[in-house]
């Protein structure tokens, strides 16, 4: 039976939904939770050849990463503790959002991957893509999605 689900959030409503439908199926298999927030990696700007002034953008994008991540994981560890529900979570910087999730889903050693989808179906998909059906696509784990 699954024991670890590592669930990636990012604070969109969906991410409620993610929190939500995920503290309830680990409450049921008696499981518990990696919460997972990657940010996107600074993109290089027309800054980037002032090297003091690249150095500070950086460092002003990575402290508001870190405190959006901070801000979210502790909610994320709320409310699975008000249900009973072992929380663990962790933070990442990386320019492949869904690589991320994988490489972190097995680094925390998880045995499935919960998800939720936009279901914006083909159009919307092709217009915006999908990092839910990407990790489908390359995980060796299973993928639970939500709806």
């Amino acid at each position: 039976m699954y024991q670890h689900l590592f669930v990636p959030v990012d604070g969109s409503e969906l991410s409620h939904r993610a929190m939500e439908g995920s503290i309830a199926l680990a409450k049921q298999l008696g499981a518990r939770i990696t919460g997972f927030v990657v940010e996107p990696e600074m993109a290089l700007s027309e800054t980037s050849h002032n090297a003091q002034l690249f150095a500070q953008h950086m460092q002003q994008h990575e402290a508001s990463n870190e405190a959006h991540a901070a801000k979210l994981l502790a909610r994320f560890e709320q409310q699975a503790s008000q249900a009973g529900v072992p929380f663990q979570g962790v933070h990442r910087t990386a320019g492949g959002i869904d690589n991320a999730i994988i490489d972190e889903a097995d680094k925390a050693g998880c045995d499935m991957i919960v998800m939720v989808t936009h279901g914006r179906g083909p159009v919307g998909e092709f217009l915006f893509g999908s990092h839910t059906k990407k990790v489908i696509a390359r995980s060796k784990l299973p993928v639970f999605v939500l709806h």
